[in-house]
C-alpha cells in the first residue's frame, strides 16, 4: 500500500505556523508519512514567517509551500479583530488551497487544519480525500469549551462577561468571566460568530487531534470522550499527542546568553519573555524592571520594544534601554542580563540555570517550559491566556500568577518581586511544591512519548483510524442517495467495524 500523503494547512502568524510545521515533523519522522504543508502567511511582510519555514525545510523531509494570503478588508468590518481577519482569510484562501492540492503530483491521503481553517475541510471533501482533521494546538479544557460554545449561545442570555455563576462545561472544570477566550467577550462581535460556526465545524471532521497528553488533562480528555452530554456534542475521536514543541536550534558560540547563564547557580535565574509580540505600556515596563530588581533574584529579560499610552510599538530600538528605570542596567549588570533582540527560548528553558519563566502563557511557551520541567509566573495577555493561567495553576499546580489581569490593571513591583521570588526562592514552601510538580509534569511529558506511551499510541491510533477510512472507502462500491436509505456497508470486511467509534459514522 502507497505511503500515506498528510497535508497540513497552516493559517497565518508566526503562533498558528510553527504547532503546524512541528506537527508536520513528528508525522514524518514518527509514522513516516509523507507530509506537505501549506503555510499561509501574512504575506510578502513578513520575514519572520519566511525565516520559519525556511529553518523548518532544513530538518524536515516535509514538503513546505508558501500561499501569500489574500486581502480581505473589504470582507471585514471596520476594525475587525487580528482573529476575524485570520478566520476570513481562510476562508478566502479556499480556490487557492483548491488549486495548490490539484496541482500536486501526489494526490494527499488526509488533510488537517488548525481551527482558524475549518471551512478549509470542504476542500478535503471537493476533491475525495479520504479523512479531514482539526488540529487543536491549545490543551483539552479548551476544546472542550469551545465545541459546548454552540450550547452556551442557546442558553446563556446576555454577555459571557457579565455573568454571576461560572459557565458550566459538561465533565469539565467550570468557565468563570476572566477564563473566557477572547473570541467570548463580545457576543455582537463579528469574531465571536465566527467561533460558533468554527465550533459546530470541528464535530464534521473525522477527529481532533489536541496539543496535550493523557496524564495532564485525563479528566478533560475523558469528558470529551465519555461525558454523556459533552461527548455528544464532541462526536468524533480525540487524540491527544502532545506535547509537541519546537526542538532546541544550534545557537552558534560564543553567544552572550548563554556565557552569562553558564557562570550562574543551577536552577537560580528567572526568564523573562513575553511572547513574539509581547509588548508592555511604558508604565509597567518601568513597574516590571522595579520588581525584578526588588526580587534580589538573578534574571534573563527578553525585552521587546515598550508601546506607548495608545498602544502604538516605538519604532527607535534604543527606546528599549531608554523605557527602564534611570541607573537600572548598572544597578542590575552583576544580577540580570537584558536581552533587545531575538533570543532561541527553547534552548535558554533546556539551559540548568533556569528556575523560573515569567511568561505571556500561550500554550506553546508553556509546553516549552513545561517539557524542560521549569514552573511559571503567569504574566497572562489576551486570547485563552488567563484561562491556561487557571489550568497551570489550579489543576495543574506548577505555576503562580498575578492577582489581576495586566491588562486590566498595572501590576505593582513588590507583587512582581513576591511572585518572582516564589518560583525561584529555595526556601519558599509554597516553591518548592510547585518546582517538584513542575519536575513530575517533566518526567510524565517525556513519558508520554516513549515506545508506547500514552501521545504515542495516540498518534499511531489516528494512523490506523485514517487506514480505516481508507479501507471503507474501498469496500463501499456505491454511495446511495439519501432517498435510497441510510449508507451500508455492502461487503464489509472482516474487521470488528461495529465496535469502533468510527464504524458509527457508516451506519
Amino acid at each position: 500500500m502507497d505511503q500515506p500523503h498528510a497535508l497540513l494547512v497552516a493559517s497565518p502568524g508566526l503562533g498558528h505556523l510553527i504547532p503546524i510545521l512541528e506537527l508536520g515533523n513528528r508525522l514524518s519522522s514518527v509514522l513516516s508519512v509523507h507530509v506537505t504543508i501549506l503555510a499561509v502567511t501574512c504575506g510578502s511582510s513578513s520575514p519572520v514567517e519566511t525565516e520559519a519555514i525556511s529553518l523548518a525545510a532544513e530538518r524536515t523531509a516535509c514538503e513546505i509551500m508558501e500561499l501569500p494570503s489574500v486581502d480581505v478588508d473589504n470582507l471585514v468590518e471596520p476594525g475587525a479583530t487580528v482573529i476575524t481577519k485570520i478566520v476570513v482569510k481562510m476562508r478566502a484562501m479556499k480556490p487557492t488551497v483548491r488549486d495548490a492540492v490539484k496541482s500536486m503530483k501526489r494526490k494527499p491521503t488526509v488533510m488537517i487544519v488548525d481551527f482558524f481553517g475549518t471551512e478549509l475541510m470542504s476542500v478535503a471533501s471537493d476533491l475525495d480525500l479520504t479523512a479531514k482533521y482539526v488540529y487543536v494546538t491549545s490543551h483539552s479544557w479548551f476544546l472542550a469549551v469551545l465545541v459546548y460554545l454552540p450550547i452556551l449561545d442557546k442558553i446563556v442570555e446576555g454577555e459571557y462577561v457579565k455573568i454571576k455563576e461560572p459557565l458550566k462545561i459538561p465533565g469539565c472544570k467550570p468557565v468563570g468571566p476572566k477564563e473566557l477566550m477572547e473570541m467570548m467577550l463580545d457576543r455582537s462581535d463579528q469574531r465571536y460568530k465566527e467561533c460558533v460556526r468554527v465550533a459546530l465545524e470541528i464535530p464534521m471532521s473525522n477527529g481532533v487531534l489536541v496539543n496535550t497528553w493523557e496524564e495532564l488533562q485525563g479528566n478533560t480528555l475523558d469528558a470529551l470522550r465519555e461525558d454523556r452530554e459533552l461527548s455528544r456534542v464532541m462526536k468524533v475521536p480525540v487524540y491527544p499527542i502532545g506535547p509537541i514543541v519546537r526542538t532546541k536550534r544550534l545557537v552558534e558560540k560564543p553567544n552572550s546568553i548563554f556565557e552569562w547563564l553558564d557562570k550562574q547557580r543551577e536552577r537560580s535565574v528567572m526568564y523573562v519573555c513575553l511572547g513574539s509580540s509581547g509588548t508592555l505600556l511604558f508604565e509597567q515596563t518601568m513597574k516590571l524592571a522595579r520588581g525584578l530588581e526588588l526580587s534580589g533574584k538573578r534574571f534573563v529579560w527578553v525585552l521587546r520594544k515598550p508601546a506607548s499610552y495608545l498602544g502604538v510599538s516605538s519604532s527607535d530600538d534604543e527606546q528599549v534601554s531608554t523605557s527602564l528605570p534611570e541607573g537600572f542596567l548598572d544597578r542590575t549588570r552583576d544580577v540580570g542580563l537584558v536581552v533587545t533582540q531575538w533570543a532561541p527560548q527553547v534552548k535558554i528553558l533546556s539551559h540548568g540555570s533556569i528556575g523560573g519563566f515569567l511568561s505571556h502563557c500561550g500554550w506553546s511557551s508553556v509546553l516549552e517550559s513545561l517539557t524542560k520541567g521549569v514552573p511559571i509566573m503567569v504574566w497572562t495577555g489576551p486570547a485563552e491566556q488567563w484561562m491556561n493561567a487557571t489550568l497551570l495553576t489550579e489543576e495543574i499546580g506548577v505555576a503562580v500568577r498575578t492577582s489581576e489581569l495586566p491588562s486590566e490593571r498595572i501590576i505593582g513591583r513588590e507583587e512582581v518581586a513576591s511572585l518572582v521570588r516564589k518560583i525561584v526562592a529555595e526556601a519558599d514552601e509554597k516553591g518548592k511544591k510547585i518546582r517538584a510538580k513542575a519536575e513530575k509534569v517533566r518526567v510524565s511529558s517525556e513519558r508520554a512519548w516513549t515506545q508506547n506511551g500514552s501521545s504515542h499510541r495516540s498518534l499511531f491510533e489516528w494512523e490506523n483510524d485514517v487506514a480505516l477510512y481508507r479501507d471503507l472507502l474501498v469496500y463501499i462500491p456505491t454511495i446511495f442517495p439519501s432517498n435510497q436509505g441510510p449508507l451500508t456497508l455492502a461487503s464489509p470486511p472482516a474487521k470488528p467495524w461495529h465496535r469502533h467509534p468510527l464504524f458509527a459514522r457508516f451506519s
